[in-house]
């Protein structure tokens, strides 16, 4: 009877059972062991998936994917730039009122001499920068005797005697109470960002991916270049709110575009370097602003290259997925074969005449499915989570990195910048070992250690500080590029989109409220919320299931069925179990593609399968010797066995 009792199946198969003895090489062993099974049922899944079979003849990554990858790199580039362009168009100056009056009575007199008659000084000596000596009708050597009593505002504007670039704030006189609120002008573009996300998200899925990259380079066109010839400040704000409704829409639209064109780790590469190259448009940003003196030119000479953009985007095809979903399988078909041209290939008839939606054809979706469809709520409630938390606890960063002294306005965004291409770069080592989400964990863990190491840290310590608040930059870095990928894989293609809005406006959100608690708290108030949220979305994060290896979902039908069953599945009987478990893994079809053969896919699951257990039994276990015969004869052993029928031979 114990011997049966311990033959007898588990409710649960051993992938989804953490064992409770071994050592660390067993635990190593069994981590191994799943990861393949997880790639082998990823087999059959894609095998269900006519479009991404096609995308196998086509060429995973062949010469038409190396253009769409380095296609997105200059935009990148560009939208650094936009986005970062205020920190050098509004650099600070040195203002001093306006008192030409004096050069009337005194033409030769210099500019210290001017100012050192007609401007009052503070008690440490400096010049008051927004007050001036009331002009009187006196004569120079008179002035110059008795010296100048009553004050007043600046009354004919400011000079500014030390400025070596023309920027806003001396050609709008944006000083004194003209000064801007850069929290301000930060939330301006943080609204921008909000109601694009919401916008461009609706028009990316309505219209396609191609109308909304096209839409977002002709508005950059218009209110990036056009900046260059605002005339007054108000106009400088509205210009720049539109930019980042702008940026955003490129962001949304390039990112659908990439993640349905491209598979496996093409996908992961292809996106963490054009997020690498956000590092060169902050460099690109840096050499001009300081090679050329002018804020228009600046915007002029960085707005040129969206014109080549614009004649570059009339060669970008659209989505097949996304023709798919609206109904256009025709189309869908014209564009995949033009990609089989460009990557000369021929994709066989048969296979092009069964291109269509695996599965039932449900294809229409509205945002309200955010609300009624249970793992679509997950996901944007869990997702919308880790997108505010890191939005959050970057921007909180921001600020106490340029409230430290010695920290310069450069500082806080090139070595920030240059810190994130390695923390990119290894986010593609930990996606490509441990999945998206053991990587999600691991950085938004990494990063919540470093917010409790900054509270302890004493004021004085100020390297120390930096050294830290740099390290948070490199983890948040790692977990920005890691939720890109992973939530345009969350969410089905007829949603993806507005999903990635959703999330954006979350993005926005956070960097809102980090500006709001900020400004108004200067405790470690600010940093103890940072750990808060981030403990948040780190707990969050273990209901999304894994996606790497995975067929993108293209309806609401597909999340439910294959996004969320397939981790934990729960069977009502043991035979059913068996055999959902067993032909989970469908051998190809196609003997012309690069999957296993039918018959090494069912000696591989079977020894897979024999090893896994064998790995979960202790070394003194009397049934081992019992369990390698079974491996070698598993049709008799399973007959053998009491009160267990014989399996039929398909389900092996």
């Amino acid at each position: 009877m114990d011997a049966e009792r311990t033959l007898k199946p588990d409710p649960l198969p051993p992938f989804f059972k953490k064992p409770s003895w071994g050592s660390s090489s067993a635990a190593s062993h069994s981590w191994s062991l799943e990861m393949l099974l997880r790639r082998l049922r990823s087999t059959g899944d894609r095998q269900e998936d006519n479009f991404a079979r096609v995308l196998d003849e086509i060429g995973e990554f062949g010469r038409f994917q190396w253009w769409l990858t380095a296609f997105t790199f200059l935009p990148t580039v560009l939208m650094a730039f936009f986005m970062f362009v205020d920190h050098f168009s509004l650099l600070e100056q040195l203002p001093y009122c306006n008192t030409s009056w004096i050069l009337a009575v005194g033409p030769n007199l210099t500019v210290d001499q001017q100012l050192n008659l007609t401007l009052p000084r503070a008690p440490n000596g400096s010049f008051l920068r927004c007050l001036m000596y009331v002009p009187v009708p006196w004569d120079l050597q008179s002035i110059i005797q008795f010296g100048l009593n009553h004050t007043d505002i600046c009354l004919d504007g400011w000079i500014y005697p030390d400025s070596k670039m023309r920027s806003l704030v001396n050609e709008f006189d944006l000083v004194c109470d003209k000064q801007p609120n850069k929290e301000l002008l930060q939330a301006i573009l943080m609204a921008g960002i909000l109601t694009g996300s919401f916008i461009f998200g609706f028009i990316c899925d309505k219209l396609g991916r191609h109308p909304t990259i096209l839409l977002s380079f002709l508005c950059l066109a218009i209110f990036g270049f056009g900046t260059a010839f605002v005339s007054s400040f108000h106009q400088y704000l509205l210009f720049r709110f539109a930019v980042s409704q702008a940026v955003v829409g490129y962001i949304i639209g390039s990112l659908c575009l990439a993640t349905e064109w491209l598979e496996g780790e093409h996908r992961t590469h292809a996106i963490i370097l054009a997020h690498c190259f956000i590092t060169v448009g902050i460099l690109f940003l840096a050499g001009l602003a300081y090679s050329i003196p002018h804020w228009r030119l600046l915007f002029l000479v960085g707005g040129v290259p969206i014109f080549s953009l614009l004649s570059c985007i009339w060669f970008l095809p659209e989505s097949p997925r996304w023709l798919m979903t609206r109904g256009k399988i025709e189309e869908a078909k014209k564009v995949l074969c033009y990609v089989a041209r460009v990557n000369k290939k021929t994709i066989p008839p048969e296979l092009l005449n069964e291109l269509q939606l695996s599965g039932k054809k449900t294809t229409k979706a509205s945002v309200l499915d955010f609300y009624t469809n249970r793992p679509l709520y997950t996901v944007i409630l869990v997702m919308g989570c880790v997108w505010f938390s890191v939005s959050y606890s970057l921007h909180t960063l921001g600020v106490k990195l340029m409230g430290l002294d010695g920290v310069t306005n450069q500082f806080h965004k090139v070595v920030p910048g240059f810190v994130g291409v390695p923390a990119r770069l290894s986010g593609i080592f930990l996606l490509e070992q441990f999945g998206r989400k053991w990587t999600l964990a691991v950085t938004l863990l990494q990063a919540t250690a470093l917010y409790l190491l900054l509270l302890f840290i004493p004021p004085e310590m100020k390297s120390v500080t930096i050294l830290v608040v740099v390290f948070g930059h490199f983890s948040l870095s790692t977990t920005v590029s890691v939720f890109f990928i992973y939530t345009a894989e969350l969410f089905p293609t007829v949603l993806r989109a507005t999903g990635l809005g959703l999330m954006i406006a979350a993005w926005a959100a956070g960097a809102i409220t980090s500006l709001i608690i900020t400004s108004q708290v200067k405790s470690l108030l600010p940093l103890f919320l940072c750990c808060v949220f981030s403990s948040m979305a780190l707990c969050f994060s273990s209901a999304l299931p894994e996606t790497q290896d995975l067929p993108l979902w293209d309806t609401l039908d597909h999340l439910t069925k294959s996004g969320f069953q397939k981790e934990a599945p729960q069977y009502s009987n043991e035979s059913t179990r068996r055999n959902k478990e067993d032909t989970a893994i469908v051998a190809p079809k196609d003997l012309r593609s690069d999957y296993l053969s039918k018959e090494a896919a069912k000696n591989t699951i079977l020894n897979v399968q024999n090893l896994k257990m064998s790995s979960l039994l202790p070394p003194d276990n009397p049934l081992v010797p019992l369990k390698k015969s079974a491996s070698q004869e598993p049709s008799t052993t399973a007959s053998e066995q009491p009160g267990q029928e014989e399996e039929p031979s398909t389900a092996r």
